[in-house]
């Protein structure tokens, strides 16, 4: 893989910059460094390069699923969102029977062992479900959701062993203080689809789940007399949660609010399914049909079913809706993701040293070019 040079305002050490030079060589980022005259060869940009994002809520996307449990649909998946700036996911799962959990998760694994060149790196399994809480489930497949199961999870596990796991469940469903307490430290638990009160997610966060799925969506919300699971996360003082910044799972300014008081403990999320980057239409989520209408996916209930995210809108959102600075959000999208997903120590950054994961984004938030591992993604 030769030399490739970029050259341009760049987001680095927390800040964006000016005439910044990052030089990727055999997938690394070998140099980055502020330069008055840049080598002849390198990319100049008026766009600003920033850390290829992470996105570690993702389902689908170009007409593909992870459930599909098919190697060429996970490419198409990591392929599509390399082109938006996604560099690294964590795979996500919704709640299906065993069987084809164990599928999906075992192409899921295959996928992540090819890494294919110019796409989107697979470095963790989200299983969303199945051990949620029926009354808030969402999109999924309520005939599929189960107690939790210890014996289950050793299995997947060990079909995908290098991978970081993560795990969405309701603490309030049976089994879930056993799963917890026995995989704490092996496994990242997230309190979601949960009914349950504040007492139930702090005693979730004491039994060592550590994170928040979409927060605010299929969760209880804020009372002032009973804060709910919402109220949970936002006290806590070291969880950390997800948003869906479309604008549509969250009102923009409550985006802004999450945002300043988990600060710099909010990772942006898609929950993206196969529709995105399609057209408008009736699609299929695992069982259930959804339409996709107005930029928003809904079962025919009006139930929220994912979205049609990418992360480059989710970081624009950010900016232009819930009026952050792209200081503010650039971070969001690449090093609380990476630091959640156990990455951070090579990638989330532009920094020597660091995995070649960049994307050029053009002032209105179009990705102008993505490079994956080094590698330039191609349409």
């Amino acid at each position: 893989m030769s030399e490739r040079s970029l050259f341009g305002r760049a987001f680095v050490d927390g800040a964006v910059r000016d005439d910044i030079l990052v030089v990727m060589n055999q997938g690394r980022i070998t140099d980055v460094a502020r330069v008055a005259n840049p080598p002849a060869g390198a990319h100049r940009t008026h766009g600003l390069i920033v850390p290829g994002f992470i996105d570690m809520h993702i389902h689908g996307g170009d007409g593909a699923d992870f459930m599909d449990a098919d190697e060429d649909a996970s490419r198409r998946i990591l392929r599509f969102h390399a082109r938006h700036g996604t560099t690294t996911v964590a795979a996500t799962t919704l709640s299906s029977s065993a069987a084809d959990l164990s599928r999906a998760v075992g192409t899921i694994a295959a996928a992540a062992a090819d890494n294919v060149p110019g796409a989107a790196e697979i470095c963790g399994i989200h299983l969303e479900g199945p051990y949620i809480n029926r009354r808030n489930a969402g999109a999924q497949d309520v005939t599929s959701i189960r107690p939790a199961d210890i014996q289950e999870i050793e299995a997947l596990i060990a079909s995908a062993p290098r991978l970081r796991w993560v795990i969405t469940l309701a603490p309030e469903i049976e089994g879930a203080r056993a799963l917890i307490e026995h995989f704490r430290g092996r496994v990242l638990f997230s309190i979601g689809h949960t009914s349950g009160d504040f007492a139930d997610a702090v005693a979730a966060l004491e039994w060592g789940a550590s994170h928040f799925t979409h927060l605010f969506n299929a969760m209880t919300g804020m009372h002032h007399r009973e804060p709910g699971v919402v109220g949970a996360a936002l006290v806590s003082a070291s969880a950390t949660a997800e948003i869906i910044a479309d604008g549509v799972h969250v009102h923009p300014a409550v985006m802004r609010i999450a945002t300043a008081l988990l600060p710099h403990r909010v990772a942006l999320v898609t929950d993206a399914i196969r529709a995105c980057g399609l057209d408008e239409g009736k699609y299929k989520l695992y069982g259930y049909e959804i339409t996709v209408a107005d930029g928003t996916a809904r079962l025919a209930n009006g139930t929220l079913a994912g979205s049609v995210l990418t992360m480059a809108r989710a970081v624009q959102n950010m900016v232009e809706l819930a009026g952050l600075p792209i200081e503010t959000v650039i971070p969001l999208a690449t090093e609380v993701p990476a630091r959640i997903l156990g990455v951070a120590d090579r990638k989330g950054k532009l920094e020597r040293g660091y995995d070649a994961d960049v994307a050029i984004l053009t002032p209105r938030f179009h990705v102008e070019k993505a490079f994956a591992r080094g590698e330039e993604v191609r349409g």
